[in-house]
């Protein structure tokens, strides 16, 4: 099973922004897979090796919102 990690995102307004956090992650050489959630405030990230969690931050925060990893 691939390697799943869970982030907090904040600032996200409408439809827009999710696809421009979805595409900002899933622009990231080791993923495979992003769905974000506006409603829950939520990217659910898969990995195809080993997962950086500070590296889908900074490409969340560069997108210009705010990311935190959730709890396992």
């Amino acid at each position: 099973m691939p390697p799943v990690l869970t982030f907090h995102v904040e600032g996200m307004a409408c439809s827009g922004c999710v696809e421009r956090v979805e595409k900002a992650i899933r622009g990231m050489p080791s993923v495979t897979d992003a769905k974000v959630d506006l409603a829950a405030k939520r990217a659910v990230v898969t990995f195809a090796g080993t997962p950086d969690a500070k590296a889908v931050i900074a490409a969340i925060v560069a997108a210009g919102y705010e990311a935190a990893p959730e709890p396992a």
